[in-house]
């Protein structure tokens, strides 16, 4: 099994929600995160003053699946997600050691 956490622009989750309802991954974790990279912030006036914002809003999707899938759910997130600009974000695959469904006590594969 693998964890696929990918760090994406708020603004792509619809088309990356819709990428992965076409692979049948229905279930994922979003949170909202801030931070920054290359893009380094940005600057923002506010009542005439400039401020600079170092960290910019970003989103966190983690997902959790068999290794068979692992691969083709970071190229849909990367396919949907890329916008050719600075900033579009990173994708991130682990070994995921064990998981287990609370409600049913499933382990392995059968608790995804």
């Amino acid at each position: 099994m693998k964890l696929v956490i990918a760090i994406i622009k708020p603004s792509r989750l619809e088309e990356v929600r819709q990428a992965l309802n076409s692979l049948d991954v229905h279930g994922m974790t979003v949170t909202e995160v801030k931070g920054y990279g290359r893009q380094k912030g940005h600057s923002e006036i506010y009542r005439g003053t400039e401020y600079a914002v170092h960290f910019l809003p970003k989103l966190k999707i983690e997902i959790a699946v068999d290794d068979a899938l692992a691969d083709s759910v970071a190229a849909a997130i990367r396919d949907s997600a890329q916008t050719g600009r600075i900033g579009d974000g990173k994708i991130f695959v682990l070994d995921l050691l064990a998981v287990t469904r609370i409600r049913t006590g499933e382990t392995g594969a059968a608790a995804l």
